[in-house]
């Protein structure tokens, strides 16, 4: 009893969220007959810029939503986001046959996107992107692509990191490469 109000507690202060994305119906054809069992793929996020994906397969329905939503838990990713609101840059994600472009959007736009991808976007808490998937649309492969894209992004931060300068420098110097631009022309 005592485990399970510290669990409730545990997640109230992380106030995951999440969202059932696919359920499907499995058969396995044994001797006997048939064994029937459901796989679930749910994607979990604190809609802060922590997002992660998991399926889970049982002969139950919640059986198997509750073994997604524990692996999606274990494998939460952390994503940088502009403004708490859009992607840094567009991206480009792939996993096998499935392809996923993820463009960056003004205030305002909302959530473009179809499918797995608005899961993923609404328990990431983006509230402005435009997202289309091209190939497959096994909701599997486009969940991963999705994520494949999205491991992608890199913030200014971590450039500035990598290059070993100063977040203002970088962003500084793109805004002066435009000003000269206009002031050529």
């Amino acid at each position: 009893m005592a485990q399970a109000v510290d669990r409730r507690k545990a997640e109230k202060k992380d106030e995951l969220v999440d969202k059932l994305v696919y359920i499907n119906r499995v058969a396995k054809t044994v001797k006997g007959g048939r064994n029937m069992s459901f796989a679930a793929v749910v994607v979990v996020g604190d809609q802060k810029g922590r997002v992660g994906y998991g399926s889970g397969k049982a002969t139950e329905v919640p059986d198997a939503i509750v073994k997604a939503t524990n692996e999606a838990k274990k494998n939460m990713v952390r994503i940088p986001l502009r403004e708490g609101r859009t992607l840094h840059h567009d991206v480009h994600g792939r996993f096998g046959a499935g392809k996923v472009i993820l463009r960056t959007a003004p205030a305002g736009t909302g959530v473009i996107a179809g499918g797995p991808m608005r899961a993923i976007f609404e328990v990431l808490g983006v509230q402005d992107v435009v997202a289309k998937s091209l190939g497959s649309n096994n909701p599997y492969n486009m969940i991963k692509a999705t994520f494949d894209a999205l491991q992608s992004i890199n913030s200014p931060r971590m450039i500035a990191s990598k290059r070993g300068k100063k977040v203002g420098d970088i962003v500084s110097r793109r805004e002066n490469t435009s000003t000269t631009k206009v002031e050529e022309a």
